[in-house]
């Protein structure tokens, strides 16, 4: 009985002992737009970054939720600063309904190339734009500016005149502008709508980025593609980002973790940006869709435009517009 006794004993001792480990550990749950487990980069920078902390060992986890799963892509600003989600991959001009300084995030022509992509990461323009992204409650974990061009069914999109008449998505206010400007009507949605959109006749054509157009297959809906290329009006900044509510409540180790791990998600992203512009070409040709790329020519007639447009109410009606374009502008 004595014995029975003591195997009792151990074993509740044991159960009490694996069930305290478990409950401390951690869990975020991270939550995006895109395909999970297809190959989109967005959703292998969220799981790079959920092996990094695991292994890690800091009783810190990742849980994914890819493809809506969790939250509607427009709907995680808002769920993350008010520490409803933990983590997201966020197209940050998604929440410039909240946030009006986000659309310099998708500004026409204000970026062009990776390259200076990953100048402007360092520049006082991305001090200003995630001062606004701590003080809404968030905080970014890590960097990604993704290229993208133009998609329709009905022609090809170069000048701007080839969008008269046709109605395109754009993912922003400041493309919406510039391209209603140019002639074009105006469908709003999440990249994840533009597919179905198509297939029913609401749009004839598209912008979003390389890996959107490919991981949401938008090659089966159209039958010209302008490609980035050396003239890349469209970049989105598509950071992952945390809520401050959850970093709060992390550990030191944790937090260190968790920063060692977007940094390897952000030289990750680095080292795959400039492939996603030519798996895009290359995906949409074996689909026998036509791709062309902008002129220096066309590129400056968008730009003449946009700056007419968009560029000029960005600066005239939100805060710091004209000191934050100011500062993308001059970074080299």
């Amino acid at each position: 009985m004595k014995h029975q006794l003591a195997n009792a004993v151990t074993a509740a001792a044991l159960t009490l002992a694996f069930s305290t480990s478990v409950s401390a550990e951690t869990v975020l749950r991270a939550s995006h737009q895109f395909p999970g487990g297809q190959g989109d980069v967005r959703d292998e920078m969220v799981q790079l970054m959920a092996k990094s902390v695991e292994e890690a060992d800091v009783d810190l986890r990742i849980q994914v939720y890819p493809g809506q799963s969790l939250f509607k892509a427009k709907e995680q600003w808002a769920a993350l600063v008010r520490g409803r989600l933990d983590m997201t991959a966020l197209p940050l001009d998604y929440a410039s309904g909240r946030h009006p300084e986000f659309s310099a995030t998708l500004m026409p022509g204000l970026v062009r190339s990776h390259d200076r992509a990953q100048r402007l990461n360092d520049s006082e323009f991305m001090d200003m734009i995630k001062e606004v992204i701590n003080e809404a409650g968030a905080r970014v974990l890590a960097d990604a500016w993704l290229a993208g061009g133009f998609a329709s069914n009905m022609r090809c999109i170069t000048s701007p005149d080839t969008v008269d008449g046709q109605t395109m998505r754009a993912a922003g206010p400041a493309f919406d502008e510039m391209l209603a400007t140019a002639g074009a009507s105006i469908a709003s949605m999440p990249s994840s709508e533009i597919y179905t959109a198509m297939q029913t006749g609401v749009l004839d054509g598209a912008n979003t980025s390389s890996g959107s157009f490919v991981s949401y297959r938008i090659y089966e809906q159209v039958t010209c593609l302008t490609a980035p290329g050396e003239n890349a009006l469209w970049f989105m900044y598509e950071p992952i980002l945390i809520s401050e509510q959850s970093w709060s409540r992390l550990n030191e180790a944790q937090q260190q973790a968790l920063t060692e791990a977007g940094q390897k998600a952000e030289e990750y992203f680095a080292n795959e940006a400039e492939a996603l512009d030519q798996k895009l070409v290359e995906v949409f040709k074996e689909n026998g869709v036509e791709v062309v790329t902008m002129s220096p020519e066309n590129y400056q007639a968008w730009l003449d435009i946009a700056q007419q447009s968009s560029y000029k109410t960005f600066a005239e009606n939100v805060p710091d517009g004209q000191a934050l374009i100011d500062a993308a502008l001059a970074v080299e």
